[in-house]
């Protein structure tokens, strides 16, 4: 399926998925986990292909929007029917949870964002990502975030590393809020005065902010080292369970995630080991100092 197959209904809205107990079937072994994450990593190629193809096409009529600020593309919807295509057909006992058709959450679920920077896919800025994540047993198990304009993927493997193209990621050394380059998402499902007082909190301890909009790839580059932090009072599960697995993976530290109601998204914070606590401050923020790498969602 092609973006140009698909029309944009008048008013796109997200199906909302149902938040469901964690069933008791025990995560998946180890042969079937590498089992998906090889079909991942060739399916989030196939995905950015669409993507790539589309961005370098897209026209007016193949632009709408689900709400204020919050775009939607032909493109979306053709990267996700066709992960969920060929999910289902792989692995038909797996559940399918996106964030254009929504789904039902369940023990062994594929969690996918078939672009992650809509708006700016939409107004043609070369800034934007797929992203897909593999939950078993209330884990996250692996992550994949692919950059196909810059042929940059990004995978975590939960107790196995983070890599962009087969190289091993770390998160940068910086000690001092003089020399951090941080970035911070925003959107409407909380009060622009949270925002604003957050970003205050941020700039008064001497640090440079600034917003990407991409949530995916921003924790992509805290892991990576490009950025030293990144920080969202809200975002949903699949703008930032592969991106929290890679940092956490590259050695970064991040707030834990609510994995009792993973589905309803949460506060997202990742950055260097050094800078996290003093960001959870500037946001009024609860990091835990007990939390390690690897242990959450």
């Amino acid at each position: 399926m092609t973006p140009s197959d698909i029309s944009l209904p008048n008013t796109a809205t997200r199906q909302a998925a149902p938040i469901l107990p964690h069933a008791s079937t025990a995560p998946l072994d180890d042969a079937a986990l590498h089992c998906r994450l090889q079909a991942a990593i060739t399916l989030i190629r196939e995905a950015g292909e669409i993507a790539r193809t589309a961005f370098h096409a897209l026209t007016p009529q193949q632009i709408g929007f689900k709400g204020p600020q919050d775009f939607l593309t032909a493109a979306d919807l053709a990267v996700e029917h066709h992960l969920r295509q060929r999910l289902g057909a792989l692995f038909p006992e797996d559940s399918l949870f996106g964030e254009e058709l929504g789904g039902e959450p369940g023990s062994d679920c594929w969690i996918m964002d078939p672009i992650d920077g809509t708006a700016n896919f939409a107004r043609g800025i070369a800034h934007f990502c797929c992203v897909l994540a593999f939950v078993s047993g209330g884990k996250t198990r692996f992550g994949l975030i692919f950059d196909p304009l810059h042929d940059e993927l990004f995978v975590a493997v939960r107790g196995g590393g983070a890599t962009c193209n087969g190289q091993p990621l770390q998160v940068a050394p910086t000690q001092h809020f003089a020399a951090a380059n941080l970035e911070l998402g925003w959107n409407q499902r909380r009060p622009t005065h949270d925002y604003l007082q957050t970003l205050a909190g941020l700039l008064a301890l001497g640090a440079n902010v600034r917003r990407g909009a991409s949530g995916a790839l921003a924790l992509a580059y805290v892991a990576c080292g490009r950025s030293d932090g990144y920080l969202e009072l809200h975002m949903q599960p699949w703008d930032c369970l592969a991106g929290l697995l890679l940092v956490r993976e590259a050695g970064g530290q991040t707030l834990e995630w609510p994995s009792g109601s993973w589905p309803q998204g949460g506060p997202v914070l990742a950055a260097t080991p050094s800078l996290a606590a003093a960001m959870a401050q500037a946001a009024a923020l609860t990091l835990s100092p007990t939390f390690a790498t690897r242990t959450a969602v």
